[in-house]
């Protein structure tokens, strides 16, 4: 658990070895709750070498004094995020 925002990260270990590599990270929202987009990558244990870039959106909870995860997101492919990109988009310009 992590005591600051700065703190919160998506990076992993198992056994001493790093399975997630966060490459991005952008604070959305920041309070008692606060919303979290990172970009990240998962190691491909066949062959060593961290794969594409992937992307998860997290909601964090601070009780007492610490950010639990509540909820996740995660972006499954460079086109659902660009769909994401683009609908979010056109919303914003209709309003």
């Amino acid at each position: 658990m992590s005591s600051t925002i700065e703190d919160l990260t998506v990076n992993y270990e198992e056994d001493g070895v790093q399975v997630v590599k966060e490459t991005g990270k952008e604070i959305l929202s920041k309070g008692a709750w606060t919303t979290i987009l990172y970009r990240f990558q998962n190691l491909d244990k066949g062959t060593g070498e961290f794969g594409k870039s992937m992307y998860t959106i997290r909601r964090y909870q601070k009780r007492q004094g610490e950010y639990i995860t509540k909820s996740k997101f995660n972006i499954s492919s460079p086109e659902q995020a660009k769909k994401i990109i683009d609908t979010l988009s056109s919303w914003i310009v209709e309003e």
